[in-house]
């Protein structure tokens, strides 16, 4: 194990004490907005879990999108977090058995391998290591750890991504606010801010989308909206705007509405080609599959419900589409994705024995 170029995180390890036999899983989300880090113990295996599942310690930082924040700022925030979730549970890294960092912007093997790279540096090299996109880890605290299904995030970003139970995946959308993630947060947000913009040029329709955002933002003109933007263009600044246009759509205002409709369908849309890749539904396309649901955009839980819009959508086409909202935050996932690998390995070479 190297001394990482920003070890100073892990001075704490000098003065812990450190639990007696007591070895410890990290689950790594790391989303656009933030990394959360959960530390659990390594549980005996067994049919059935415990519940309530066994946390030691829960740890959160900044954004650890490579894309979004570049190489050396993702890195420190991994390491950071995973620092600070080990401090809080009384661990260190010595008692580490397995990681599973589900982080966004992991869209190629050449980015697992940048990552694993990184935590290869920080760990002892008994531990196991995973990276996984961070949608894996959302469809696992659905399915409380089995990769199976389908899970679709609409948050900041979003992303639909789909398993097998014998091991073939397939994803769509999640190719950032440049591509088109419409249905994210960013993109209801963006269309939205372009919507206001048209409507002061005059080249849109009236929308009270104008005045609403100009009042949350603090701002007296549409003029002064573009310096807004541009000033700080992060992904979830601008999704952070995502009620103010679900608002005005249960206002009544038809621009806000056509926004969020054609956002239900997209979103839709990233599911059914996952589930026809992969044949979840079946030949007949009755079979039944979980579905998990995740994200702020999905969770609005008002009058104009996102989530409830594209659940009925696609249960038009996929009856036995099963709607699972996560009793577990997807960090969980991650580290139950970790505890299942690791024991899975730990008794293949028992066996061998």
């Amino acid at each position: 194990m190297k001394r990482y170029r920003n070890g100073e995180v892990w001075d704490f390890e000098h003065e812990v004490a450190v639990a007696a036999n007591r070895p410890v899983i990290l689950g790594l989300d790391g989303g656009t907005t933030s990394t959360v880090c959960i530390c659990m113990p390594v549980m005996p295996s067994s049919d059935s879990l415990p519940d309530p599942l066994p946390v030691l310690a829960r740890a959160i930082a900044g954004c650890s999108n490579h894309n979004s924040v570049g190489e050396t700022a993702a890195r420190e925030t991994l390491e950071q977090v995973m620092a600070d979730a080990l401090s809080k549970s009384g661990s260190n890294r010595s008692a580490v058995r397995a990681v599973c960092l589900a982080v966004s912007g992991v869209n190629h093997p050449t980015d697992q391998q940048r990552i694993l790279t990184w935590l290869r540096e920080m760990f002892p090299s008994h531990v196991k290591l995973y990276v996984q996109n961070d949608a894996v880890a959302a469809l696992a605290s659905g399915t409380m750890g089995k990769l199976h299904g389908c899970v679709l995030i609409a948050g900041t970003g979003t992303i639909a991504y789909g398993f097998t139970e014998d091991g073939r995946e397939a994803r769509a959308a999640g190719a950032g606010p440049v591509l088109g993630d419409w249905g994210s947060g960013y993109g209801i947000a963006a269309q939205a801010l372009t919507a206001v913009i048209r409507a002061h040029d005059g080249r849109g329709p009236h929308t009270m989308l104008k005045s609403a955002i100009l009042q949350t933002l603090n701002l007296s003109s549409a003029d002064e909206l573009i310096g807004w933007t541009y000033a700080d263009p992060s992904w979830a600044r601008i999704a952070a705007l995502v009620p103010v246009v679900v608002s005005c759509a249960e206002a009544g205002d038809e621009v806000a509405n056509k926004i969020l409709k054609e956002a239900v369908q997209e979103l839709a849309l990233s599911v059914k080609a996952v589930v026809q890749r992969l044949g979840l539904c079946g030949e007949d396309g009755k079979n039944s599959f979980p579905l998990v649901m995740v994200g702020g955009v999905l969770e609005a839980n008002q009058r104009w419900d996102i989530g409830r819009e594209v659940m009925d959508f696609i249960s038009k086409e996929y009856p036995g589409a099963l709607a699972i909202r996560p009793k577990v935050e997807p960090a969980v996932g991650a580290a139950l994705l970790a505890w299942n690998e690791f024991m899975k390995e730990y008794l293949q070479e028992a066996y061998r024995r």
